[in-house]
């Protein structure tokens, strides 16, 4: 079925699958791996450039010449996209939203590097970006060219396939290595990777538990953008199976304040990643995922015989812009 899609090759797939055993023996508790999805490759990696290869394919095929997409100052998503766009020969527009961080640091200075347009979208209405970009979209076809907007995360049917193929990616390495994984953690927010997670669980027979934590928006309405995801996954890849709110597990406990806020729970597990493993989560979406994984191999829930998978969704350019947040943490530790 995937590969009847159209599809651009600009991941450098498949991506690591590590060992974590430092972090694991600083916890306490069970093996621990990490899923290596911020080494994508395209501009610095992300889990949104699985979902570009189908969706850059799709816009291809159709003749586009550019590519919108919106998203926050600090957003991974825009960063990809803009790249992936320049990668494929696309003019590339981006619609930031209000947000934290819009300052020409992190993942903004990579837009500007990249070329990219930035629309600034003054309302944070939920509906707000879509209406501009489909606005633009109107009057540039006008004039003759041919836009291709990507949803908000590249969060819809087209995009989920490409968490669809990482469980057929996953699988070939647990088993090349004779593994198996219980449970697995990771960032969800626009619904898109676990959307292909749960989709890619149900066609393969993946045996292992999906949890996913949500970086700001409350667990019923990151399950509801899931369930969207996987119900459009399933129907571009001409699959009968349906999803619903009790088909995903999500938890909104290590959000904190709001959205781009970090939290003390999520600067310590920034820390102890980098201190352990030498690896480097982002304030916004890894870091939290990773506290919510830590706060349950603490508390027991995770048992120390398990094993337990954390699918790094990169982000790691974000950092650069809350730098200050992440040195004042550092000086508090």
């Amino acid at each position: 079925m995937i590969e009847k899609m159209p599809r651009a090759r600009i991941a450098h797939l498949p991506t690591p699958l590590d060992e974590a055993p430092r972090l694991s023996a600083a916890l306490g508790g069970p093996r621990i791996l990490i899923k290596r999805d911020d080494m994508t490759g395209l501009a610095f990696g992300g889990n949104k450039t699985r979902k570009l290869e189908f969706l850059i394919g799709d816009a291809l095929q159709k003749g586009a010449d550019t590519v919108y997409t919106a998203g926050a100052p600090q957003s991974n998503h825009c960063r990809q996209t803009a790249a992936a766009a320049r990668k494929a020969g696309m003019r590339c527009v981006l619609f930031f939203v209000p947000g934290h961080h819009d300052e020409p640091q992190g993942n903004v200075l990579l837009d500007y590097l990249l070329k990219a347009e930035i629309v600034h979208v003054e309302s944070d209405a939920p509906d707000a970006a879509q209406k501009a970009m489909e606005e633009m979209a109107a009057v540039e076809r006008r004039k003759g060219r041919k836009p291709y907007i990507v949803p908000v995360g590249g969060s819809n049917g087209i995009g989920t396939i490409g968490y669809v193929s990482l469980v057929l990616e996953l699988s070939s390495q647990l088993f090349e290595r004779g593994l198996s994984v219980d449970r697995v953690y990771f960032s969800s927010g626009s619904g898109g990777t676990q959307g292909g997670l749960v989709l890619g669980k149900r066609l393969y027979h993946a045996p292992y538990k999906l949890i996913g934590v949500s970086p700001g928006r409350t667990a019923d309405g990151v399950i509801e953008n899931v369930v969207r995801a996987a119900n459009e996954g399933a129907q571009a890849l001409g699959s009968p199976t349906t999803f619903g709110p009790a088909d995903v597990e999500v938890t909104d406990r290590f959000t904190g304040p709001a959205y781009g806020v970090p939290t003390a729970e999520s600067q310590e597990a920034i820390r102890l990643f980098a201190e352990t493993e030498g690896v480097i989560l982002d304030p916004v979406y890894t870091a939290k995922a990773a506290a919510a994984m830590i706060h349950d191999i603490r508390s027991g829930k995770i048992g120390k015989d398990e094993t337990v998978m954390f699918i790094h969704t990169g982000g790691m350019p974000a950092i650069f812009a809350y730098h200050e947040e992440t040195m004042s943490a550092l000086r508090a530790a």
